[in-house]
């Protein structure tokens, strides 16, 4: 893919500067500028000491790759993932190497000459600092896969060629380097910016040259690392944009930038350290039974696996029971797993990707999911994007055609490392009051928590209470919808005088995974839940409420699409100020203990 060409650039500056701000428009100009010097440089010789490889990405993802299946092609041919990139979610997939990251999850020769072919492709066609690929977030996560497979990569090459490829290499490692010395400083606070630093810091103590050209290079990015740790980790090991996955990335990176340095008897400023060690046990407390993150703010379950390696190499155990961790409560016994979003979603800029969650919850068994909350759809374009946000996406009370969090379009513009055929819808109105209290006692851990996110639009107050068994089995939950004060009780009548209705209709929600088999009874007073393991939970209302069986579906990266699976609604009427439903979610059925957590996981086929 070339660069844009001068009457393109011309065609649309005009459009550039309305939707961006001339500012935004200026630092896109001297970017590309920056990238093409660099590009031109001569540099001195280089040579790049290969780390062992540290992560992967989807073993699913790598066969379809390998395949010739992929986003934005046709399906029919293997191509280079840049070739037919359409859309800014599918330019950042294909130049920030996420198919580097898939194919190297897919053991054996094949996908590693894959791999090598593309690598050896995008340096030749844009390592010279051309193309769309060289924006500051973009080469930050490129460069962080260039270096973690790179001993993959430069091996088994072919004799006649291989010093000439790792040459190439090396020196497209180095011009990255130099690009985001200078380009950093433009990525706004978050992980972006980490990924810039982190990779900067690490390609520098692999290779061997660089000094050369910038002796200070390393010291400059660990002190603007350092500066980093210390503003975006709080105290509490959490970040301002609440998403369990973009912490866990942050937090891999940092490790792996410790680990290297220490390999290597570097000193390192202190913040670095410290914030691993304030991260790691908020980080345990965000894990579900089954390894996999809590799936809230435009997060997934991510990489177990790393994010294991990671928390091994810290050596830092869970906290007490008591408290949040990053705004979530956590009800752990024996195997199963409850994650609650227990405060209000982020403002700022972390509110462009932030959900109208608040007091949804997921819950696991063992490895097997049971109740989810839909997962971002940032992945398959603006609209799934929005719907995803939706309070009624996630496991919590909701009322029709409303959310918890009011969404409004974004007045900060667009981000030159955005999605930009993503509406960029922020959070204009959340919760202005948000109660938790964590408790312990001889019927098992517990939560009462509240919102009042209804409250400007209906006068009323969501309470939920939820408590889990000391044997894990039992799940009991209590949902309050209330209008609290004299003014709320205006509010809400005023509401229901104007709808011309004398009751409000609201629902709870409870979706389930994919593998999650749900049978409604006869009597469609309960709703039997059976796990891919041979588990069973049943799900019942004894407070009243009609159970529904819908559609519902699962945003998940990983896949080629959204996937259908079910959700119970437990559908109710308020025509008091208060209205009370409880419902319980008990295991029935236990897996055997000759197939406990043997069964793999089901995978899509390419059928």
């Amino acid at each position: 893919m070339a660069d844009l060409a001068p009457d393109f650039e011309a065609e649309h500056m005009t459009l550039r500067m309305q939707d961006e701000g001339w500012s935004a428009w200026v630092q896109r100009w001297k970017t590309r500028r920056i990238a093409r010097q660099i590009g031109r440089m001569r540099l001195p010789a280089v040579a790049l000491s290969c780390p062992e490889p540290r992560f992967f990405g989807d073993f699913g993802r790598g066969q379809r790759l390998m395949a010739g299946v992929q986003e934005g092609a046709d399906g029919l041919a293997v191509a280079p993932p840049w070739a037919d990139a359409r859309g800014a979610r599918a330019l950042v997939a294909a130049h920030g190497f996420e198919w580097l990251d898939d194919l190297m999850a897919v053991p054996g020769p094949a996908a590693q000459a894959l791999a090598q072919s593309w690598c050896f492709e995008w340096i030749a066609q844009f390592g010279m600092g051309r193309g769309p690929g060289w924006a500051p977030g973009l080469t930050g996560l490129r460069l962080i896969r260039l270096l973690a497979h790179s001993a993959t990569v430069l091996a088994d090459l072919s004799p006649d060629h291989s010093a000439t490829l790792a040459k190439s290499y090396a020196q497209c490692v180095a011009r990255h380097v130099l690009f985001l010395v200078r380009r950093t400083d433009t990525l706004a606070p978050g992980l972006p910016r980490f990924e810039a630093l982190c990779a900067t810091v690490l390609a520098v103590v692999s290779l061997d040259g660089l000094n050369d050209v910038a002796p200070d290079l390393i010291d400059r990015a660990l002190d603007s690392l350092a500066r980093d740790c210390a503003v975006m980790i709080d105290a509490g090991g959490a970040i301002e944009a609440r998403n369990p996955e973009e912490l866990q990335d942050i937090f891999v990176l940092l490790v792996w930038v410790v680990e290297a340095l220490e390999a290597r008897a570097r000193s390192y400023p202190g913040p670095i350290l410290v914030a691993t060690h304030r991260m790691a046990p908020t980080l345990r407390a965000l894990r579900h039974s089954d390894g996999g993150l809590a799936r809230f703010h435009g997060g997934g379950a991510g990489m177990a696996d790393r994010l294991g390696h990671a928390l091994a190499a810290a050596g830092l155990h869970l906290p007490g029971p008591s408290g949040l961790h990053m705004g979530f409560a956590r009800l752990a016994v024996g195997r199963s797993s409850v994650i609650v979003d227990a405060a209000a979603p982020p403002l700022g800029e972390a509110a462009l990707r932030a959900h109208a969650s608040t007091l949804g919850f997921e819950l696991t068994s063992g490895r097997r999911p049971v109740i989810i909350s839909c997962g971002s759809g940032v992945a398959f374009g603006g609209e799934w994007y929005h719907v995803g946000r939706a309070t009624a996406m996630h496991s919590t009370l909701a009322i029709p055609g409303y959310s918890s969090s009011r969404f409004a379009r974004s007045k900060m513009g667009a981000k030159p490392d955005a999605d930009q055929d993503v509406a960029e819808e922020t959070l204009q109105s959340v919760p202005q009051k948000v109660t938790a209290q964590r408790g312990i006692g001889p019927q098992g851990p517990s939560l009462i928590a509240s919102h009042d996110g209804y409250v400007p639009t209906h006068g009323l107050t969501h309470v939920r209470r939820m408590n889990l068994s000391p044997d894990g089995r039992t799940l009991v939950g209590e949902d309050t919808l209330a209008a609290m004060t004299a003014d709320d009780r205006t509010r809400f009548s005023r509401m229901l005088s104007q709808s011309g209705q004398d009751q409000l209709s609201y629902q709870l929600h409870f979706h389930l995974h994919p593998d999650v088999e749900p049978e409604l009874a006869r009597d469609r007073a309960s709703v039997a839940l059976r796990l891919i393991s041979g588990e069973i939970w049943l799900f019942r209302a004894p407070g009243g409420g009609d159970i529904l069986l819908e559609p519902s579906v699962f945003l998940e990266t990983a896949q080629l699409g959204p996937r259908g699976t079910q959700q119970i609604i437990l559908s109710c009427a308020m025509m008091d100020y208060a209205s009370q439903t409880s419902w319980v979610l008990a295991k029935t059925q236990d897996t055997p203990n000759g197939l406990r957590d043997l069964v793999p996981d089901a995978r899509l086929t390419l059928d």
